[in-house]
């Protein structure tokens, strides 16, 4: 059953009733009855309805008045584009399919170029069509200028949209929740099953597919990439304080090395947080990096000790020694998003990669990143594109009265599944005829008294702009309809047939729409979060061994036998440890390129309707298998090769490349989605062995046994929700 819309949605769609209403209505009767500009008329008509109805704008009234002022150069290019390739179907059709493709692509760039698309493609509809009368481009572009200016007005000055709160603010309160508990951490103490709820709330109230359009960090540009890379490193901090408040904790004169950083991840968490409001200069990362390299340096006297820490101890200290890693990518990225550096010295480079390159290169690589069929963008864009080329052909080749219906019926019922896709259109007939049925009363009533209509078209939008998005696509196409032919009975002499050339041409674009459907992608991000997820899980397998090999390398044999050879020595610099971090590296690459594009697959899956997630596997969990393969291949390295010297010993590194052997492997058979999930043997560092080296290595050694823990924890909580 569809859920209710809730009191503030029905006031907030009247009061965006309203601001549309004003400003169709402000440029449409002087137009018509003082200028007599039937055209200029129909583009002031329809210009505060394609930006403000069809396109879903998000944001405040201020952030959307700027949306529409940038994208108004777009509406006017491609009204005289339309303009030009009216001249015949063919030109027309083509335009209509690079139109409707580019337009929906521009969903991979942020939440306004997606709101925005499908209101600008109207515009080209509206030219496109015959006749084709290049002298009449001025008219519709001073139409559309009115329009776009009134809406500006209306947005700003009549029942402004409220502002949402900002991602930066949500961010704030995230960090301060982490801070309190990483401060209670540092005393030690019993498990405190009240900050766990609060710490897992904080995390999942900064997860995307929970924010408003408006505020997600989606876009391609520098800032809104390293503040996205913030929040994803303070909910993974948020998440391992969790797990720390879960269990007891060793008190302060046990452990006296975990206080002192956990102390500092709580003053960085305050002080990022204080950033973000605006309360202080924004600082690199570098002052808690040297808390860590304090951390590990007295970690490792401590272990070097007669009597070294217990496991618990050193486990604990290796769960404090993720956090930090955590933090410091918070703060690193935050002083990428806020305080502008490009260079983030003695920092794993390809994490903040987006740091350097100018904006261009980070528009380009979102751009090249997405042409893909592996895309749910690109998918997107490629049906929408057939479908309005299609429907531009038919209507053009029928000479379709009011032809452009048919390509806004394409547009406006298009869905992302093809049972989706037929509910829409469902509702859409029923909807259309019952307003064509009213709309054919209306016109036998009043004839050709355009008094009447002119009375009657402010009270309609707003019945129907208001009730239609709350009320259901039956309700909006039934209205909507009804405006069309009270605005169209102003413009020129109509007959209650009006109606039926509606039913006609939305039953034509809901055939095409269907068709379109059926055939290109059906299933939606169905299929293709399946698939991606594999393609990820795989992926990010060939990094376990790889990053294990690297942290502690055999003594005597190559710590990654699957590593490829290395390519042949140029003027005699290549080494196989060369090739091996080229390795690393590229694959490190190609397991974030499959991580966005598994995640954009499964934000469309979680707003497809009809999708049975319950029964789904758990894709949240391979999401974050990913991160935290990459978490691990980036700093354990790193860590090891500050504090571990000499040669390791051959039971540890054996023991170490068996556990990511054997980790790497469940990682592949997780990819499968078998029914129940799969099992996979837990992988302690044999302590009590003799052969077991102590020292600066034991530590290391429970780094990587941390890490191989929580892959675990991932790949078993994938399943697919069948029991066992």
């Amino acid at each position: 059953m569809a859920e209710r819309p809730s009191s503030p949605d029905r006031v907030q769609a009247a009061r965006r009733a309203a601001r549309i209403s004003l400003a169709a209505a402000a440029g449409f009767y002087p137009a018509v009855y003082a200028l007599d500009e039937p055209v200029v008329a129909l583009y002031a008509f329809f210009t505060p309805i394609s930006l403000g109805i069809l396109s879903p704008l998000p944001g405040s009234g201020r952030d959307r008045a700027r949306v529409v002022l940038r994208v108004l150069p777009v509406a006017m290019a491609l009204t005289a584009l339309g303009t030009a390739l009216a001249v015949a179907t063919g030109p027309a059709v083509a335009g209509m399919v690079l139109v409707g493709f580019v337009m929906s692509f521009g969903a991979a760039f942020g939440p306004a170029p997606a709101g925005v698309a499908p209101g600008l493609q109207l515009f080209y509809i509206l030219a496109c069509f015959p006749p084709y009368v290049p002298d009449a481009l001025p008219e519709r572009l001073a139409g559309l200028l009115l329009g776009g200016a009134l809406m500006v007005l209306c947005e700003l000055l009549v029942l402004p949209a409220p502002a949402e709160v900002p991602y930066r603010e949500r961010l704030a309160s995230a960090l301060d929740v982490a801070a309190r508990a990483a401060r209670a951490a540092a005393g030690g103490g019993v498990p405190d099953p009240d900050r766990v709820r609060e710490l897992r709330a904080a995390g999942q109230a900064l997860r995307l597919s929970r924010l408003p359009p408006a505020v997600r960090p989606t876009g391609a540009g520098r800032t809104e990439r390293a503040l996205a890379h913030t929040g994803g490193a303070t909910r993974r901090l948020l998440d391992q304080l969790a797990r720390t408040a879960e269990h007891a904790l060793p008190s302060p004169a046990r452990d006296h090395v975990s206080g002192s950083l956990q102390a500092a991840i709580a003053a960085q968490c305050a002080a990022m947080a204080e950033n973000l409001r605006g309360r202080r200069p924004v600082a690199g990362s570098e002052a808690l990096e040297e808390m860590v390299e304090q951390f590990l340096t007295a970690r490792t006297r401590a272990a070097e000790a007669r009597e070294p820490p217990s496991p618990h101890i050193l486990r604990r200290q290796s769960a404090v020694l993720a956090e930090a890693a955590s933090a410091v990518t918070a703060r690193a990225a935050l002083s990428v998003a806020l305080g502008g550096r490009r260079v983030v010295h003695g920092f794993p480079g390809d994490q903040l990669w987006y740091a350097e390159p100018p904006a261009i290169h980070l528009w380009s690589r979102r751009l090249t990143g997405n042409l893909t069929l592996r895309s749910v963008a690109f998918q997107n864009a490629v049906r929408t594109g057939l479908g309005l080329g299609v429907a531009r052909l038919v209507a053009g080749s029928l000479d379709l009265a009011h032809g452009f219906w048919v390509l806004l019926a394409v547009l406006t019922l298009g869905r992302t599944t093809a049972g989706a896709t037929w509910s829409a259109v469902r509702l859409a007939v029923v909807g259309t005829f019952a307003g064509a049925l009213s709309a054919g009363a209306l016109i036998l009533w009043a004839g050709e008294t355009t008094d009447v209509y002119a009375a009657l078209l402010v009270p309609i939008m707003l019945l129907a702009f208001t009730v239609g998005p709350v009320a259901g696509l039956a309700w909006a196409q039934g209205l909507f309809t009804l405006v069309v032919s009270t605005a169209f009975a102003q413009l020129a002499p109509v007959t209650w047939r009006i109606g039926e050339v509606r039913v006609v041409d939305v039953l034509t674009g809901s055939c095409i729409g269907l068709l379109c459907g059926v055939l290109a992608w059906p299933a939606g991000a169905a299929t293709e979060v399946r698939r991606g997820m594999a393609g990820l899980l795989q992926e990010a397998a060939l990094l376990i061994p790889a990053a294990v090999a690297a942290t502690l390398p055999a003594p005597a044999a190559p710590a990654a036998p699957a590593l490829p050879e290395p390519e042949p020595p140029e003027a005699g610099e290549r080494t196989r440890w060369q090739a091996q971090r080229r390795w690393q590296t590229e694959h490190r690459w190609r397991t974030r390129h499959r991580l966005r594009l598994a995640e954009a697959a499964y934000a469309q899956y979680r707003s497809e309707p009809g999708t049975h997630h319950e029964t789904a596997p758990d894709w949240p969990a391979a999401l974050n298998f990913a991160v935290h393969t990459l978490v691990g291949a980036n700093w354990l390295p790193r860590i090891a090769a500050r504090h571990l010297d000499g040669e390791v010993p051959a039971a540890a590194a054996t023991w170490a490349r068996e556990a990511a052997e054997v980790t790497a492997t469940a990682a592949v058979r997780a990819s499968g989605f078998a029914p129940g999930g799969i099992r996979v043997p837990p992988v302690p560092v044999p302590y009590a062995t003799h052969s077991m080296p102590a020292g600066r290595l034991l530590p290391v050694l429970t780094d990587v046994e941390n890490w191989l823990v929580t892959l675990r924890a991932d790949l078993r909580a994938i399943g697919d929700g069948t029991p066992p």
